[in-house]
């Protein structure tokens, strides 16, 4: 005999409220806060979309919060344009890359680069009135040597404030640092229209 809809729309109500009993018993377990390290590697598209995402949601909030981009310093973004134009008032844009290594093709400079944007990273995640710090595409300059990944984690286990939060964007993030991180998401390339199309980047998406 089958099922009324009477009937399986009461089990399912059944089991939702099972759910949610459930739900609310674990949430009353967690209180603790903290400021997070938040990784976002991988080989697929989205790593910087994400953290420029987590930026407009503290700046949703009113949290001032500021962005040091370690790569793309010489690219457009609409989300950085974005950030300066209209809302400076709460978040700092740094722009310190000069391009990808092979548009620069100059190691000492782009160490250089990496180190100064570095240095100004520092600066923003000491200051504990900073909720968020977004350290875009740093997982580039940590790939390349440009910086040592032993010091930025060191820096982030015993000079980060407590409550501030700290996102590290780029593909081969070290692992000395997914160790030390509390949060770690891996964007997976499943297709991608430029390598099985040949299209190129296009404005709202890529950039």
């Amino acid at each position: 005999m089958t099922d009324t809809d009477a009937e399986i729309n009461a089990r399912h109500a059944e089991r939702m409220k099972r759910m949610q009993a459930a739900r609310k018993k674990m949430m009353a377990k967690k209180t603790n806060k903290k400021g997070l390290i938040i990784i976002h590697t991988g080989n697929g598209k989205g790593k910087s979309s994400s953290g420029f995402g987590m930026i407009l949601r503290c700046i949703g909030h009113g949290f001032p919060c500021a962005v040091v981009q370690f790569i793309k310093g010489s690219m457009h973004s609409a989300e950085r344009e974005l950030l300066k134009d209209r809302f400076s008032d709460i978040c700092q844009v740094h722009v310190m890359g000069e391009g990808f290594t092979w548009d620069t093709q100059d190691r000492e400079r782009d160490i250089a680069a990496a180190t100064k944007a570095w240095e100004k990273a520092k600066d923003l995640i000491r200051n504990p009135d900073i909720k968020m710090v977004l350290l875009d595409e740093i997982n580039i300059a940590l790939r390349y040597d440009y910086l040592d990944a032993e010091e930025v984690a060191d820096f982030l286990l015993n000079e980060k404030p407590e409550m501030t939060h700290v996102v590290l964007t780029g593909r081969n993030a070290p692992d000395v640092l997914i160790d030390i991180a509390d949060l770690v998401s891996e964007m997976k390339e499943i297709k991608h229209p430029f390598r099985k199309q040949g299209i190129a980047a296009q404005p709202g998406v890529e950039y």
